[in-house]
């Protein structure tokens, strides 16, 4: 399985996938501003949802609690992903009230063990 360090930093492969944009480009007719963010599923998260990366529209002031439940509520056996699993957005742990931003990097966490 692949690493977080071989996923993390924004590469040619992901740039192609997942361009970021800004804001106002993908801003609806009605209004609704939404953002873009990368999801990052890692051990068994993303054997759940079967997918490591998932690129995601999210409404403008988003938090990772939101990434959460739409995680949850949006993909088969979401419903198994822990309410507050650890998150980390660009490779910095954060809790589930902050705020996601346009082009983020967004990881759900297993639990971590370590010697």
């Amino acid at each position: 399985m692949v690493g977080v360090e071989d996923r993390w930093p924004w590469d040619s492969e992901s740039a192609a996938i997942f361009p970021r944009m800004m804001t106002a480009d993908i801003s609806s007719a009605a209004g609704n501003h939404l953002i873009r963010i990368r999801c990052l599923l890692f051990g068994r998260y993303a054997e759940l949802l079967e997918a490591e990366s998932l690129p995601l529209e999210m409404p403008v002031r988003a938090t990772a609690g939101d990434l959460v439940t739409r995680l949850r509520s949006d993909y088969p056996n979401g419903m198994q992903l822990p309410l507050q699993p650890l998150m980390a957005v660009n490779r910095r742990h954060v809790r589930l009230d902050a705020v996601l931003g346009d082009g983020d990097e967004v990881a759900v966490l297993p639990p971590l063990a370590g010697g």
